[in-house]
């Protein structure tokens, strides 16, 4: 069996763990035992942390089926669902220490992701309503401009960072992964293609872009010119946000931070649908082309 004492220390350092991944914006599994029958050489609560990269820190007791557990761990990073997963030992030597020990036990494995972070690029009247709303909706929000009159503390009192800098100055920076969020709107149509030139080369989960679909497909067909052509539906939404009727600045924020979420949470619906890009309309993809 399993020295309990040990697994303890074991399971503070994982705690550990648990918020140094997150805060450096990396996902992770922990699978916990939530249920034991009988005899196992492990004991109900221990658990066992994956990180990305597969590396693992505790242990549910080893062998066969923390090896299962492993891969359901790995599966669970991609995916962000829960897997319930049940063993029953019978005859069978228990994990790799040749006990038989008859016993069953539950295994509950559940993916932590970090918060996701939101970029603003510009900081007009739009981005502060979209840096209210996203925040409340929990989202880590940075505003990014290159006027400092604009990007400031004072009307982005919210934002968890604000810089006014040069955006090719700031892009090395930024440490974009698949839990961020890239929302642009700068103000004009040529900084837009500045920062979405260097969207599309990064991981982000969701690029938007603000305008009319009359210029978004005008930048679409200058940055193909320019040889640009790693961009599609799977996570550029432009026009950016639900086709809501909105209106006002907050209620342009809320069909843009709804999409955010329908894009975090990637729910069973349709939502592709109710979204204003272009490319959900079969035309105006042939007009981009």
């Amino acid at each position: 069996m399993v020295a309990r004492g040990a697994d303890k220390i074991v399971g503070m350092d994982l705690f550990d763990e648990i918020v140094r991944l997150r805060r450096a914006g990396q996902k992770c599994a922990l699978a916990t035992i939530v249920q034991v029958n009988g005899s196992i050489p492990s004991y109900e609560s221990a658990k066992l942390l994956v990180r990305e990269d597969g590396s693992m820190i505790g242990t549910i007791g080893g062998g066969c089926v923390e090896a299962e557990v492993w891969n359901a761990a790995r599966e669970v990073i991609g995916t962000e669902k829960p897997r319930h997963m049940k063993f029953s030992l019978g005859q069978d030597a228990a994990y790799d220490n040749g006990l038989i020990c008859g016993g069953q036990l539950e295994v509950f494995v559940e993916a932590i992701v970090p918060q996701p972070k939101a970029f603003i690029f510009g900081a007009g009247h739009i981005s502060k309503s979209l840096c209210k709303v996203a925040s409340l909706a929990g989202f880590s929000v940075t505003v990014i401009d290159n006027r400092e009159q604009y990007a400031n503390r004072e009307r982005f009192p919210e934002a968890e960072d604000v810089f006014a800098e040069e955006y090719e100055e700031l892009f090395p920076k930024l440490s974009i992964r698949d839990t961020s969020y890239v929302i642009i709107v700068t103000r004009g149509h040529r900084d837009d293609m500045r920062v979405l030139r260097w969207a599309v080369d990064t991981q982000a989960r969701y690029i938007s872009m603000i305008g009319s679909r009359r210029k978004v497909i005008g930048v679409m067909k200058e940055l193909e010119k320019e040889g640009v052509t790693n961009i599609g539906p799977e996570r550029l939404f432009a026009p950016m946000g639900f086709e809501i009727g909105a209106i006002t600045p907050e209620e342009i924020a809320v069909s843009v931070v709804a999409e955010m979420i329908a894009a975090r949470r990637n729910p069973e619906a349709n939502w592709r649908e109710h979204s204003k890009s272009i490319f959900q309309a079969d035309a105006a993809k042939a007009l981009v082309k």
